[in-house]
């Protein structure tokens, strides 16, 4: 049974900063790039610890990704953040041909993904950059869900050679994985076993998908839950395995609905295993200017929400038997 202290709560961005530099001692040939948001990527950590290897490439994104694929020509692991919404939008071509077209070694980090970006409003709220770079060729595409997994999820990108993005969050969360928890690029995580329903779901909703499922036991019903941090690729069989034990699939993300968690995983089913899905997420409209806790009420992602959607499904008493 999972144990999570729901009111105890990280920054995973300051998390990221501090990372960076503990690989910067382990990589020599390990640079990082910023786009004039150092502070509030935590990249500023990195720079203040190897000056000599941060490039602060000011409010120029694209100039920031090509810079990063020739400095990867030339053997270095270059790291290159800013927020996601810009990460990925505005630098589409630039990864498509530069970084990914080349399978260029560049970890591009997205800060701030979602809508729970908050008061910034829908200017800074990425809700398609998942959908962006798991379309490109050769990107591996990570969405972290605690400290944790975030620090282990660098450490592999700094290992794997070839694209990456990962995208975490401008909240601090909670830890909702166990202390011995090792990130598996290939697999998914299963949290909680169940038989009525399978949660699956990732990165800063992760927490509220867990206490949804706790809710839902107090109504009777048995919900599985699986975190998939590697949307790209994707662990089909575990997804296939739980969908064949519970017969319906609900996926919450951060994220729209469109071509995120949810269409990856309707896309595993329909070509395997046939199965209704739910997906829960950003429907088809861009965000808007609120408290993080405001945002995930007014768009169906806290918890209680969740519940309601699953409860409220037309197959709710199929559900409950």
């Amino acid at each position: 049974m999972l144990v999570i202290d729901f009111n105890t709560k990280k920054s995973i961005r300051e998390a990221f900063g501090r990372e960076l530099v503990e690989l910067g001692r382990k990589y020599p040939q390990l640079v990082v790039l910023d786009s004039d948001v150092s502070c509030s990527t935590q990249t500023s950590l990195f720079a203040k610890a190897y000056p000599d290897r941060f490039f602060d490439m000011g409010i120029a994104e694209q100039n920031m990704i090509t810079t990063a694929a020739g400095l990867s020509l030339t053997g270095k692991i270059p790291f290159a953040a800013t927020f996601a919404v810009f990460a990925t939008g505005r630098t589409y071509d630039q990864i498509r041909m530069s970084v990914c077209y080349q399978k260029a070694n560049v970890k591009i980090i997205g800060t701030h993904g979602g809508i729970t970006v908050g008061e910034d409003g829908a200017t800074h709220q990425a809700l398609e950059d998942i959908s962006l770079m798991r379309g490109l060729p050769n990107m591996t595409v990570i969405v972290p869900a605690d400290c944790n997994e975030c620090i282990q999820a660098l450490d592999y990108a700094a290992e794997h050679k070839g694209p990456v993005y990962i995208r975490i969050a401008r909240n601090s969360l909670p830890d909702v994985y166990p202390a011995e928890y090792k990130f598996n690029p290939d697999k998914a995580v299963l949290l909680k076993e169940g038989s009525d329903l399978t949660i699956i779901s990732n990165g800063d909703v992760l927490a509220e998908a867990i206490k949804a499922a706790q809710l839902l036991s107090e109504e009777g019903i048995n919900a599985e839950v699986i975190s998939i941090p590697v949307i790209k690729p994707l662990d089909s069989k575990t997804i296939v395995d739980s969908a064949r034990k519970t017969g319906f699939v609900v996926t919450v993300e951060n994220h729209s609905i469109y071509g995120g968690l949810g269409s990856a995983v309707a896309e595993c089913l329909s070509e395997t295993l046939p199965a209704r899905v739910l997906r829960i997420g950003i429907q088809d409209t861009f965000g808007q200017s609120g408290t993080p806790k405001e945002l995930l009420n007014f768009y169906g992602l806290d918890a209680e929400s969740i519940v309601k959607r699953i409860i409220g499904t037309h197959d709710s008493t199929k559900i409950s038997n």
